[in-house]
């Protein structure tokens, strides 16, 4: 027999009182609280909930005034998609993925602004991920445009005809940094022939005759059209020599070969990146040799903590090509069209050598000769 109380704790004859159930955010009539919905979208841009529609998934179809004013509606109202059921009935996902080298490097992530600005203005986001050796690179994008709509791959390190074999499983595709034979693989080069020249002439025009060139990563295309370049310039000028030591792209890689720069008894260092002239700068300050007076070092890149190193650094200017927008435009073609892209869909950009109060002019000191 139960122990009184524990069968039933209302006294004989007492009939429950019903209560109410009151849901969490303070409504009384036992609804949830919805989201604003694509018909108010559409009221508050004065549009129709196909254009709403439309301009939400970036097409290029919906006049740019009127997009931007069902942005700002949606925006204004806290608009969000059902992204599951636009993936059911768009087949699209709205991202992009943009696969990279080194997310250290603010080269890359400057890249990753701009075409993330860009992206966003069509309604897509921007998805990250890093390959950070070559091996694993073809993996990895195969891996990324699974779970997005299209790729930016940035400064690839596989050869040729793994790249040739991989864009066809990764597209709609762009390349960045990197010169391709094939007119059909949408690309954003870089013109590193002119960006190599420029910084020559700015060396010699200093006095500079005897340079060095602290390469890049061996399976870097990028090195590779560096290095070629100041070949042929060195086969142009009899008066001029450019040799060449490892390097890599890091800081600790140009910290390591400062013993090696100084050693070669050359009056200007030109670094493969502005990364490792930093590591290079650091090390020659701890060792007291003085630059520019002893010694003139050069980056590439351009990126922005370059104006605020001391001295602060001469480099060739890339970052301000914007390339990660560029990208964009290729791609979003390919998204908007469905269509693979023309040959003439590709850019070949020019950076401009940027000259800070270093390098100075080669100066005699002690047995060395410029």
């Amino acid at each position: 027999m139960c122990g009184h109380g524990a069968g039933n704790r209302f006294p004989a004859g007492h009939r429950r009182r019903a209560t109410k159930w009151t849901p969490k955010d303070g409504r009384s009539d036992g609804t949830h609280q919805r989201g604003p919905t694509i018909t108010q979208v559409a009221e508050a841009a004065g549009v129709s909930r196909a254009t709403v529609s439309r301009a939400l998934n970036g097409r290029t179809t919906v006049d740019p005034g009127i997009g931007a004013r069902v942005r700002e509606a949606a925006d204004r109202l806290q608009y969000r998609p059902n992204l599951t059921a636009r993936y059911l009935s768009t087949g699209r996902t709205m991202t992009v993925s943009l696969v990279i080298p080194d997310l250290g490097n603010p080269m890359f992530q400057s890249v990753l602004r701009g075409l993330t600005r860009a992206a966003e203005a069509y309604g897509y986001g921007v998805l990250v991920a890093e390959a950070s050796t070559p091996e694993r690179e073809a993996g990895i994008a195969r891996d990324a445009r699974r779970q997005c709509d299209a790729v930016v791959l940035v400064a690839p390190r596989m050869n040729e005809l793994e790249l040739e074999a991989l864009v066809p499983q990764i597209s709609p595709v762009v390349v960045l940094n990197r010169s391709l034979a094939d007119p059909r693989i949408a690309s954003v080069g870089i013109d590193y022939t002119s960006g190599m020249s420029q910084l020559v002439r700015h060396l010699e025009s200093l006095g500079h005759q005897d340079l060095l060139y602290v390469s890049g990563p061996p399976r870097s295309a990028a090195h590779h059209e560096r290095l070629t370049a100041l070949n042929a310039l060195a086969d142009t000028s009899p008066s001029l020599s450019i040799r060449t030591i490892l390097g890599g792209a890091t800081m600790t890689a140009g910290h390591r070969v400062a013993e090696q720069v100084l050693e070669s008894g050359a009056t200007a260092v030109m670094a493969f990146n502005d990364l490792v002239a930093f590591g290079l700068l650091a090390r020659l300050n701890q060792f007291g040799v003085d630059v520019p007076g002893d010694l003139s070092v050069t980056g590439f890149d351009g990126i922005e903590l370059g104006r605020f190193a001391v001295p602060s650094l001469t480099t060739v200017d890339q970052e301000e090509l914007d390339t990660g927008a560029i990208a964009w435009s290729l791609l979003h073609r390919q998204l908007d069209l469905g269509s693979a892209p023309e040959p003439t869909e590709n850019a070949l950009l020019s950076p401009a050598c940027w000259s800070a109060t270093a390098p100075g002019a080669c100066r005699l000191r002690g047995p060395r000769r410029c």
